[in-house]
């Protein structure tokens, strides 16, 4: 295994931002894109229990209908993919025992060994204070994965712009998520940027390391 050097890493967090203007006649190849999806597959979460889908929007129809309910922001029409993170809706029994199943196949053991997994998110999510906030907690999850996704993205050249400016309901709508068990949470456009994109140029903007940081 070989891992990216330190300075590399900064290097890649300082060259990403968040795109103001895609450059519309360049697409994602399928390779890199499929390293992308893989890396949100690979995204933790709370117990590892993924409570979320991606939606990967290329159809440039829908594109032009999210657009609208975005601000408007040209984003969703000129980038190359934009992935719309939603939570599940059904964070029950049953989709806990579908993880303790997919747990068990992934690693060959018994189900029954993974009981006190099983009720230990039980007690908390299902039926613990949290159950009553879990869609909150859900989102919070898919907000790592914005994490994830935005850094993966970073580190192997790929432009990205991470959006609260729409309007979820509206995307559902559109997107038919309601019947799919999902609602959306926020977006995140990916594509290359238009070299005329004058924010590619301007510094970064951050408070010092020193009052953000503390050692303990």
């Amino acid at each position: 295994m070989k891992f990216l050097e330190p300075a590399a890493l900064i290097e890649s967090l300082n060259w990403r931002y968040a795109t103001k203007q895609f450059d519309s006649s360049r697409k994602i190849p399928a390779p890199v894109w499929e390293a992308l999806e893989d890396a949100l597959v690979l995204t933790p979460s709370s117990y590892g229990l993924q409570p979320w889908q991606f939606f990967v929007v290329t159809d440039p129809g829908l594109k032009a209908a999210l657009r609208p309910h975005s601000w408007n922001q040209p984003q969703v029409t000129d980038c190359s993919h934009h992935v719309v993170f939603a939570t599940r809706n059904d964070v029950d029994e049953a989709f806990v025992d579908r993880y303790i199943a997919r747990i068990a196949d992934v690693r060959g053991v018994a189900p029954e060994s993974l009981g006190f997994y099983k009720d230990m998110m039980a007690a908390d999510i299902l039926n613990g204070p949290r159950a009553k906030w879990v869609q909150k907690w859900a989102a919070r999850q898919v907000y790592i994965a914005l994490g994830n996704f935005m850094t993966s993205a970073a580190l192997i050249g790929v432009d990205t712009c991470p959006m609260e400016g729409m309007d979820p309901a509206k995307y559902d709508e559109i997107l038919g998520l309601p019947a799919k068990g999902f609602q959306t949470v926020v977006a995140c456009s990916a594509g290359y940027r238009a070299e005329e994109d004058k924010y590619a140029s301007l510094p970064k903007v951050r408070f010092p390391k020193a009052e953000l940081v503390q050692t303990l």
